[in-house]
Parts: C-alpha cells; sequence; structure tokens
C-alpha cells in the first residue's frame, strides 16, 4: 500500500513535465547520415522510418542527420547543417573508417551499415538490445517559450563523457526540384533539428536549449544520449515523453 502511494505521489509531481527513465536493458541508438541530393537515400529514409514506427515501444531510437556536402550537387537540403557533417567525420576518425558516404547508419556508435540494407541493419539492432546499457539516463524537460529547460540525472561511470540532447521532428515531406532526386517528393524521418551537447561536470545537471520555431509537442520528440569521447561509443539513451508538456 505505501508503495502505491509513493508512486501516485511521483506520477503527480513529474504530471507537468517530460520524464523519462532508462533501465539497464540494452538500447540501440541508429544515426543515419542521408541527404536530399543523394539518389541512394530515399530507401534508407525510408527503411529508418519503418523501423522506427516498428520498434516505437522498445528501447531503439532514430535520429537522422542531413549532411550538407550534397548541397553542391545540384539542391541545396533544407534540413542540412555541416555541424551533422563534422559529426560524421568524427565517426571516421573513431572507427577508423574513411570516405564517408550516404546513405551511412550508425547504431550505438560502433558500428556502420548501408542505410538501405534492412538484414543487415535488423541484425545490428538486434545485437544492440543484445548488450545492456553502461549508464542509466533520466530527463525532465519544460517548454518556456522558445527555449526547453532540461534537468538530467546519469548513474554509471561517466569518464571522458558527454550528454547530447537531440531536438528531433518526427516526419516531413520535401518537393525537391533539382539534383539527383528531381522532380519527387521525399518522405523524412526522425530529422535532427537541433543537437545540444552538454558537458559532464557530475550526475546531475541543467540545461537550457533553444527550439526550433516550429516546435510542438505532437511533431517533435527529445532524445537524449551519453557518448563517450574519446572513442565515440553511446552509453546510454532515453527518449523524453512529451505528452505532457508544459506549455
Amino acid at each position: 500500500m505505501k508503495l502505491l502511494i509513493a508512486f501516485s505521489m511521483l506520477f503527480f509531481l513529474t504530471g507537468n513535465s517530460i520524464f523519462s527513465q532508462t533501465n539497464q536493458k540494452g538500447f540501440a541508438l541508429l544515426e543515419l547520415y542521408t541527404s536530399e541530393g543523394c539518389s541512394s537515400c530515399p530507401p534508407a529514409d525510408e527503411l529508418l522510418g519503418k523501423i522506427q514506427n516498428e520498434y516505437r515501444d522498445q528501447n531503439v531510437y532514430v535520429l537522422a542527420y542531413h549532411v550538407d556536402y550534397w548541397d553542391k550537387q545540384g539542391w541545396k537540403d533544407i534540413f542540412s547543417n555541416a555541424s551533422f557533417t563534422q559529426r560524421q567525420y568524427d565517426y571516421a576518425r573513431f572507427m577508423g573508417k574513411d570516405p564517408i558516404y550516404t546513405p551511412q547508419v550508425i547504431i550505438n556508435g560502433k558500428t556502420d551499415y548501408i542505410g538501405s540494407q534492412e538484414t543487415s541493419l535488423r541484425n545490428g539492432i538486434k545485437s544492440a538490445l543484445s548488450n545492456p546499457a553502461t549508464v542509466n539516463l533520466s530527463l525532465e524537460a519544460k517548454q518556456q517559450n522558445n527555449t526547453l529547460v532540461l534537468n538530467y540525472a546519469i548513474n554509471g561511470n561517466l569518464k571522458n563523457s558527454r550528454l547530447l540532447v537531440a531536438i528531433v521532428q518526427k516526419s516531413a515531406k520535401s518537393n525537391v526540384k533539382r539534383g539527383e532526386n528531381a522532380h519527387r517528393v521525399l518522405s523524412h524521418f526522425q530529422i535532427v533539428q537541433r543537437l545540444q551537447t552538454i558537458d559532464l561536470k557530475s550526475g546531475k545537471g541543467n540545461a537550457i536549449i533553444a527550439l526550433p520555431k516550429n516546435f510542438n509537442a505532437q511533431d517533435f520528440e527529445i532524445i537524449g544520449f551519453v557518448q563517450n569521447v574519446n572513442n565515440g561509443i553511446i552509453l546510454g539513451a532515453e527518449k523524453a515523453n512529451l505528452q505532457s508538456l508544459s506549455i
């Protein structure tokens, strides 16, 4: 009875915030590097959208980074960001793989896959889920005007680690007029609009993150993950529940 009362009080206290917490189960963070200017990318975008929908109730998280090195090939991707290209170069350095390419998927910062190869990707997800997370991450946040006020708590070995928080648009369509995908309407999923890096001085802290102008609780979600800065390995990840977002 006491346990039930305690749980009810916790639910009440966090009812107006985004709150989530991981456990020691396995997880799979899929980071897709893609571009509207790449003719090989639409099948990967569609596949990652399919995987996101299929695994929505499991510890599988999808992030799609639109790189900018295709922007000079006849069409500028409206979601592209030079910092995402740099992140892909960082992974190439960590994994000793060169050159970078699209569509590339990196799972838990350890292994890369061609983003359109479904069987390999599913095997990679299965393998990742079989290994427990090495840190526990909990997130609590509220929207204040055009910013997100984030509180976090992390349990585990945080040496040489940082917290990254992605503001993710769940889906969008683009009418591409030039380049390799000219005259096509492309579907995109799990588009990273912001990626905030937070240095970890301790296992608890807070941060204020600027939100995209079109942010809303229905069409966006927030995914946080802890990454080792020396080898790029992801130690744990979590998605916040936006249904109770306080505006």
